[in-house]
């Protein structure tokens, strides 16, 4: 407690934490997500899975930003062991994608028409508002990015922001993952999706925790080789997914809201994001290695 409160005693409040451009965009993300989860909450009506994705988001993103405008405020964020500057940078592009995700499954599932009761005006504003928080960490995400030729904090260059966005999309694809009917080749997409996901997932931590010092290459050279190596296994994934996954034609009309051909479609669209996101990795991650800024 003595040690506590000794921390506490030597904190200082560093104002420009909520007065620079950062700042204000991280406040006005919190006040925003408080808004929407509290208009949500209001309704009431926010149950299963898809509602309770939502409310943990806009909940999630809330907590963890204003820890982070806490931290900042009081300068205590130099005492943690991990990479400050990496850290918020990948949370601010995570925030980004899963509000923006939120904000266009909530209405899609929970707002009927026509809208003309109160509850459905609330349900209408939240999603307003949520698209308006997206915003806020979309800026945060565009100021706190690194010039081209820095790359002292990794997760903040375009490969970095790449790596949280290739994790994001990686987790979407699992969840709609349906095992009814895998086959050979669906069963190798499958393969490609958790390897690339877990290099990715680990790259992400061992920077957050300031382990690269400890791999036997340097970080630019190991990026090429794996973003080769992951883009070569996801145009595989392109190809076999949707051959193996529509074989038997068009959409059955017995299909309902979870229908396993909806969400296979959603994971071939998934596959070529990802796919997309892999190329750009590499074409950035090389210039990297053989390009330096003066």
């Amino acid at each position: 407690v003595g040690e506590l409160a000794g921390t506490m005693a030597m904190a200082t409040v560093n104002l420009h934490a909520v007065t620079s451009w950062v700042g204000i965009a991280r406040l006005f993300a919190v006040v925003l997500s408080c808004i929407t989860f509290s208009l949500v909450a209001s309704t009431g009506d926010f149950e299963g899975s898809y509602g309770t994705w939502c409310m943990f988001t806009w909940c999630f993103c809330f907590a963890v930003t204003l820890l982070v405008l806490v931290l900042e405020l009081l300068e205590l964020y130099p005492k943690l062991p991990l990479s400050w500057d990496d850290f918020t940078s990948a949370f601010s592009v995570l925030a980004a994608l899963m509000v923006l995700t939120t904000s266009v499954v909530f209405p899609s599932i929970f707002i009927s028409s026509p809208c003309s009761s109160s509850k459905c005006a609330r349900q209408a504003v939240a999603t307003t508002v949520s698209f308006l928080c997206f915003f806020a960490y979309a800026l945060e995400v565009g100021l706190t990015r690194a010039k081209p030729g820095d790359i002292s904090s990794f997760l903040s260059t375009v490969p970095g922001l790449l790596k949280v966005f290739e994790a994001y999309v990686a987790c979407l694809i699992f969840s709609l993952l349906d095992t009814h009917n895998l086959k050979a080749g669906l069963q190798w997409c499958v393969a490609v999706y958790s390897i690339c996901f877990i290099i990715t997932f680990l790259i992400i931590i061992f920077t957050i925790g300031r382990c690269l010092t400890y791999m036997p290459c340097p970080l630019e050279k190991m990026l090429v080789g794996y973003n080769t190596l992951a883009l070569m296994m996801y145009i595989t994934a392109t190809v076999l997914w949707p051959f193996y996954s529509f074989q038997e034609g068009k959409r059955p009309d017995t299909c309902g809201r979870n229908c396993w051909w909806d969400k296979d479609l959603g994971v071939t669209f998934l596959t070529i994001f990802n796919l997309i996101a892999y190329l750009v990795d590499l074409v950035y991650s090389t210039r990297m290695v053989f390009i330096r800024a003066p």
